[in-house]
């Protein structure tokens, strides 16, 4: 069992923007999201995927924070589960996607996001709002997050 997979059975994620799988390999995440008192809340996050991520220096540098579940969904196809919620601090939010048993496919941290509350879907688009109403849109057929 990896660290990510460790830590994701023990309530908690990395303190670092990063898209984190279970085997520790991990992908860079950049969103520049709108919190409590920008002047965009209420608008889309900006999501992007950036290159690799050391996931190790990554929780050396970052450590770890306690997760907060808002919701657990099941994926429309049957595939697994999308669950969101925070961390500790109020601006962080995550999501992760699990499989038809539970484990950990992936988990998205992102520092900037505030809390994920919920999500609904359109296919396998998936559309999460977040504690200040703003969006962020998903499409979990891409490869980075299947």
């Amino acid at each position: 069992m990896g660290m990510v997979e460790r830590l994701w059975k023990a309530g908690e994620i990395p303190l670092r923007d990063g898209l984190y799988r279970p085997d520790d390999t991990g992908l860079e995440l950049h969103v520049d999201g709108p919190g409590a008192h920008h002047p965009d809340a209420g608008q889309p996050i900006p999501f992007r995927v950036g290159g690799v991520l050391d996931v190790a220096r990554a929780l050396e540098e970052y450590h770890v924070d306690e997760v907060d579940p808002c919701f657990e969904v099941p994926l429309p196809d049957g595939s697994g589960w999308m669950s969101g919620g925070g961390g500790g601090m109020g601006n962080i939010g995550y999501l992760a996607r699990l499989d038809a048993d539970s484990s950990l496919r992936w988990v998205a941290v992102m520092f900037r996001s505030n809390p994920f509350v919920g999500v609904r879907y359109e296919g396998m688009r998936a559309v999460f709002t977040n504690d200040w109403g703003n969006l962020l849109t998903l499409d979990l057929t891409t490869p980075a997050l299947g």
